[in-house]
């Protein structure tokens, strides 16, 4: 008996879309869109600052009992270290949005379709975030007397010019 093998020939190379400005203009409005989405639910949260930080303590309780608070056991090591504290915080100011608008932006360009399924789990993501963020408001640990140093706040000027403080919470 002779195995016999189907040859199955391989997907043609796509060419990437054109990018034209109406689908530029497109993008913008879902993303304009979603960006009020996103100050209109957190301007329903301001006034909850009481509320946030009793959540906060709650999660940190929380955190002890199932021994699961080890943000000090990372941090100390990297405090000693200038160089650890300056890398963390680049990767935590230009790991973030500038690398998810560089990911987009190229995808959008030569991938459409991976593109799509970047933006709407980025979407979806967000709108689950929005459910906590409205329903159980947390302060960052930072604002929390946890003895936790906010490297980022205390040594670098370059996330409030990426985030100014009018635009975080």
């Amino acid at each position: 008996m002779h195995a016999h093998f189907v040859r199955i020939p391989a997907a043609p190379a796509r060419e990437p879309s054109s990018v034209s400005a109406r689908g530029l203009a497109r993008e913008g409005a879902v993303i304009a869109f979603a960006m009020l989405v996103y100050y209109g639910v957190r301007n329903l949260t301001v006034g909850s600052a009481p509320t946030a930080f009793a959540n906060a303590e709650r999660l940190v309780d929380l955190e002890q009992r199932l021994s699961l608070d080890w943000e000090h056991a990372l941090q100390r090591p990297v405090l000693s270290s200038d160089v650890l504290v300056t890398l963390a915080n680049w990767i935590y100011i230009w790991g973030h949005w500038p690398v998810i608008l560089a990911v987009a932006t190229v995808l959008y360009v030569s991938r459409r379709e991976r593109y799509y399924l970047l933006r709407n789990a980025m979407f979806v993501s967000g709108l689950i975030g929005f459910v906590f963020f409205a329903l159980f408001p947390v302060a960052p640990p930072r604002m929390l007397d946890l003895g936790l140093v906010d490297t980022v706040t205390e040594q670098s000027s370059a996330y409030r010019t990426l985030q100014p403080p009018g635009l975080t919470n």
